[in-house]
């Protein structure tokens, strides 16, 4: 099997499972405890905590660990949104369909059964949202504005430093998930200018079930998850030591070796898309042409049921995905399908290829052999039902 899609999760570091491997046995102890192997723990996750906020540039005290990316966009959006209403009474949240569901199904419970009001931000036709579309939208009663890093689904990066410049001049919150965005955009908070930003190990090689909010001091957010008072009482709970050990060692790496892995992957990202686009008729790119993460390619193709394309491909040897992760066995177009005007017949036929370490030439050009037979059989049998 060739594995091509490493924006749906990434294999863990041997570097990294090294780190981590102590405090599952030896260093056990729980950070929370007084006695000296509690201390242990606790030291390992302060000294994670460190370098986390040294790769973002902020103050450790504002990193919160949490489970996954999922949670931390939970946190963020959920916690901010009951803060500010605390606050000032702000209701609005402005976000936008193009989000990971993470956001925009947390986006749509709060609206329904929490008195949050949701706007819904314009996606151009590559998935972008603009800073003036937030300018438009935003008001004195905007709680937080929520706008993804990089879209999860079709690549695409979005001005986030412009956008939060708008929210800044308007004392708004902004957040940003960037679950995709941290394996190869630069991270730093301070010149981003937000506020609230969402991580997620295991796309960056780190282990799955853990994540990161960075939460800018001063921001009300008022915690969802109660206890025992741990992350600065933002998000109760025992911390999961191994994991964050291994969390901070994966971002850590992927700050120090970001250009050599873009270097990597984004000439083989060029030729599959140049090729596909070439050989494969009824084909567009989906996501922005230039701003776009280096190792995504995504397409539409015609009249191809996407998830019957990626069991031809399965069965070829190519693991790869249909959008998002999350959106795989659904026979409807995603959301960020129909945000961004593709019909029916286009939006079905979506593939991603996600490009990483363990990606050579030779997989590009076996996949390039394989993909455009595979795309003609998909679209026959798909017109056959």
């Amino acid at each position: 099997m060739v594995y091509l899609d490493y924006a749906a999760t990434t294999p863990v570091d041997k570097r990294v499972l090294e780190v981590m491997l102590p405090y599952f046995s030896d260093s056990f102890g729980n950070p929370s405890s007084v006695h000296r192997y509690g201390q242990k723990a606790e030291a390992a996750v302060d000294s994670a905590r460190e370098t986390v906020a040294g790769v973002l540039n902020c103050q450790p005290g504002e990193i919160v660990f949490t489970s996954c990316g999922t949670e931390s966009d939970n946190l963020a959006l959920r916690g901010v949104s009951i803060g500010m209403r605390s606050k000032n009474n702000a209701k609005w949240l402005l976000t936008s369909k193009g989000e990971h569901p993470a956001v925009s199904k947390t986006a749509e419970q709060l609206e329904e059964h929490y008195g949050v009001q949701v706007e819904w931000l314009e996606l151009d036709e590559y998935g972008q949202v603009s800073p003036e579309a937030v300018e438009k939208a935003i008001c004195c009663e905007t709680a937080l504005v929520s706008v993804m890093y990089a879209n999860n689904e079709i690549g695409t990066i979005n001005p986030i430093a412009q956008i939060a410049e708008v929210c800044r001049k308007q004392g708004i919150p902004f957040h940003s998930d960037a679950v995709q965005a941290a394996a190869y955009l630069q991270v730093d908070v301070q010149a981003l200018g937000i506020d609230l930003l969402s991580l997620g190990g295991h796309k960056f090689y780190g282990p799955k079930g853990v994540g990161a909010l960075y939460v800018r001091k001063g921001t009300a957010l008022i915690p969802p998850q109660t206890g025992g008072g741990q992350e600065s009482a933002l998000r109760a709970g025992t911390q999961n030591v191994p994991y964050i050990v291994g969390f901070a060692e994966a971002l850590r790496l992927t700050a120090e070796e970001r250009e050599q892995r873009i270097l990597h992957v984004k000439p083989l990202r060029d030729q599959i898309i140049g090729t596909i686009l070439e050989e494969v008729t009824d084909s567009l790119l989906t996501g922005h042409p230039i701003s776009r993460l280096p190792q995504h390619a995504s397409f539409v193709f015609k009249d191809v049921d996407g998830n019957l394309l990626l069991t031809l491909l399965d069965a070829a040897g190519f693991a790869c995905s249909s959008g998002s992760a999350c959106k795989t066995g659904n026979p409807e177009p995603s959301e960020v399908m129909k945000a961004i005007g593709l019909t029916r017949d286009w939006g079905l036929g979506s593939l991603r290829i996600t490009l990483g370490s363990g990606t050579s030439p030779a997989h590009v050009d076996a996949l390039l052999r394989e993909l455009p037979k595979l795309v003609e059989k998909a679209r026959k049998i798909s017109r056959k039902q």
